[in-house]
Formats: structure tokens, C-alpha cells, sequence
């Protein structure tokens, strides 16, 4: 049974602190939302996946998937998830269902495992699952630890497969086009190969990131993805083929370790690096999964891009440029601290925005509308 937390009524958006507009400027909005409970009792949601039945597929980051129902009812898939390695913030994470799964009843997964992090696809029969694509791709560098081994899948607006993926808090990894770490990856869904056309002849898209959280897609084709700093400047992105986005905690080789005092799109080193659309500042706010608002039910939010937050515990709502700048930011009230740390976001057929929350602890499954 759905719990209504929200507000029913029109209310004021709330514009955000200078803290957290980063680099734009606070914005406030004449309407409020209305949040909804979908499902609870989950342990780290890491994303959503929609079934053309009206289930849900809600990957768990200790090696579960739950299958949610139109009446918030949580199962579980049964699947063999043995070779998951959940450590730190390493486990299992994103997954994306196909887009022809109606007849193929297909969707893939991305985890780690003791030797990597890998995609697998699967095939979906009532409530089993059976892999049928195992691996679909491997070799995606992994931390022992799980540290910025992150795993964040979209399909484009062609059907191909983008994958941002972390560092895994290696000093050269981000600036190596030799690793698929520190990247964001566009990829065959069925093969798993390159897409023709990538920039480099493979399967990076863009490098030089640091830890890519979320990835979404504009109705136009743009790509935007939610980046991790450091101590300082999280990063919302515009991604450019073959753009470098400047980290290099290396300093071009020259130190040993793992060195965070570098800017986080170092310009000096690299003068042709790809600005932010939008940074942080000083505090981050550990900004996690994006997705793009659509319909009219949105109203002047329509074109809005949503992006989580786990430390800020809260949701972004950004106004984008045509050109891929950010020009405002605002920061609803009904999703200021009132759930905890907020991770996965996509929207879903019915025109909601379904947020994950990731506190440890009967987390939930929340639906976002207009109220």
C-alpha cells in the first residue's frame, strides 16, 4: 500500500542555499511535490528497472534484486548471485532492462565481483532469473576495498549502453584510455562491443573522471552525467565524444599515490579539458543518480534534470541550457533531509520521477509527482 508523505496541496519550492547552488544560482519554484512510498524494507536500492507488466526490478547493493509490484509488495528474483563481492561501496548496483524485454524478457546487470566489475545479462521467467550473457563485458578495473568502484548503466537515445564507471582510486586510471576506469562507456547492449562512431575506435565515450554516480540522457541526445569530487566540487557534466573532463590524481605520473588536492577538472594540465556544467564547491553534497523530468504533468519542471544526493540527502533540480550549461538550481522542500541519503532516480512510464533511498536500513522505493 502506497504512504502519501508529501504534500497533496500546491506549495512553494523552496530555493536552495548558496551552498548548495555551487556554481548557479538558487532558483524557487511555484509548486510544490507530492512523494509517495512505494516500497520499503530494501537495504541500498541502487536503481530501477520497469516492467511492462508494472512490476519493478530494484537491485539491492548486497546481491538482491527485489521485484516490487504495482501494490508495493516486495519479492525477491530468484537468481544466482554467488560471485557479487558487496564491499565497501562496492556490490551489486546499476541495471537497465531492455528495451524490446516484452519479448526477449531481458535485462543486465553491473557488479562486482573478487576480480572486476562486470555486466551480465539476464533473462527474466516469472520470478527466476537465468544469465545469458555472462559476461557481457568484464575487465572494468575494481578496488579490493569497493572504493570508487561504481557502476552506473543508461540506455542513449540509439539503444546503446552508457556506463560510467570509477577510478577505483587509482592515480593513473582516469587519464589511461588503456582502462575502462574513470570513464564513461558507450556499448553494443546486445554484444557488449564498441558502438561505431565512438571517438577513439573502442568502447570509451569520455575519460579523465573520477567517480560517475549518474548518467542521463536528454530528449535531444545530450548526455549528462553526476560525478563525485573529492573534498570539494562534485560535478554535474555535458559529455562531449572523446572530451577529457580533467582529473588526473597522478599529476601526469609525476607523484606516487593517490593525490585528491588536484583540481577536479585540472585545466592547467589539461587546457583543452571539458568544463563543468555545474560544481559544488565547498561542501560537496555526494550527488549520486540524474534523470531528466518529461510530460506535461511536470509543468514548468518539464526539462528539469532531478539529481540525487547521498550526503546532502536531498534532490537537485537543475535547469540546463540548450548548450549544456546549468543556469539554476533548486532544491524541493518535501526531499530536503526528510528521507536520508538519496541514490537512484529514473523516471518511469507512468511520468513519475522513482527515487531509491540508501540508508542501510529498511530503505524505500519513493514515487515524485506534481502535486
Amino acid at each position: 500500500m502506497r504512504r502519501v508523505v508529501g504534500f497533496a496541496a500546491v506549495v512553494v519550492l523552496a530555493g536552495c542555499s548558496a551552498e548548495s547552488a555551487g556554481t548557479a544560482p538558487p532558483t524557487t519554484s511555484p509548486e510544490g511535490l507530492k512523494v509517495e512510498v512505494v516500497a520499503s524494507g530494501l537495504t541500498h536500492p541502487w536503481d530501477v528497472g520497469f516492467l511492462p507488466d508494472g512490476r519493478m526490478l530494484v537491485p539491492q547493493r548486497p546481491g538482491r534484486i527485489a521485484l516490487v509490484g504495482k501494490d508495493g509488495r516486495v519479492g525477491e528474483v530468484a537468481a544466482d548471485l554467488g560471485d557479487v563481492a558487496a564491499r565497501g561501496e562496492g556490490g551489486l548496483m546499476s541495471l537497465v532492462v531492455h528495451p524490446d524485454f516484452a519479448t526477449s524478457r531481458r535485462f543486465t546487470t553491473c557488479f562486482n565481483t573478487a576480480e572486476d566489475v562486470r555486466l551480465v545479462t539476464w533473462v527474466l521467467d516469472g520470478d527466476r532469473a537465468t544469465r545469458v550473457r555472462d559476461p557481457l563485458l568484464a575487465g572494468l578495473p575494481s578496488n579490493p576495498s569497493g572504493r570508487h568502484s561504481g557502476c552506473r548503466m543508461a540506455l542513449d537515445n540509439d539503444g546503446n549502453l552508457l556506463i560510467g564507471t570509477g577510478d577505483t582510486a587509482r592515480a593513473n586510471v582516469p587519464q589511461d584510455r588503456g582502462s575502462l576506469g574513470g570513464k564513461v562507456l558507450r556499448v553494443d547492449l546486445d554484444t557488449g562491443e564498441g558502438v561505431p562512431g565512438n571517438p577513439f575506435g573502442d568502447r570509451i565515450y569520455t575519460y579523465g573522471h573520477r567517480n560517475v554516480q549518474g548518467v542521463a540522457v536528454r530528449e535531444d541526445g545530450v548526455v549528462f552525467t553526476a560525478e563525485h569530487g573529492p573534498d570539494v566540487d562534485d560535478e554535474v557534466n555535458a559529455l562531449k565524444p572523446g572530451g577529457n573532463y580533467g582529473w588526473d590524481p597522478s599529476r601526469g605520473g609525476t607523484v606516487g599515490g593517490y593525490d585528491e588536492d588536484v583540481p577536479m577538472t585540472d585545466l592547467e594540465r589539461f587546457p583543452d579539458a571539458v568544463p563543468a556544467a555545474w560544481s559544488s564547491g565547498d561542501p560537496t553534497e555526494a550527488i549520486c543518480d540524474a534523470a531528466f523530468l518529461r510530460g506535461e504533468q511536470w509543468g514548468d519542471l518539464a526539462g528539469v534534470l532531478a539529481v540525487t544526493a547521498l550526503k546532502g540527502t536531498k534532490l537537485l533540480l537543475f535547469t540546463v541550457t540548450q548548450e549544456g550549461g546549468v543556469h539554476s538550481v533548486a532544491v524541493p522542500p518535501e526531499l530536503d533531509g526528510t528521507h536520508g541519503r538519496l541514490r537512484g532516480a529514473e523516471l518511469g512510464p507512468d511520468g513519475a520521477l522513482y527515487v531509491t533511498t540508501s540508508n542501510g536500513r529498511g530503505d524505500e522505493l519513493l514515487r515524485i509527482t506534481r502535486a
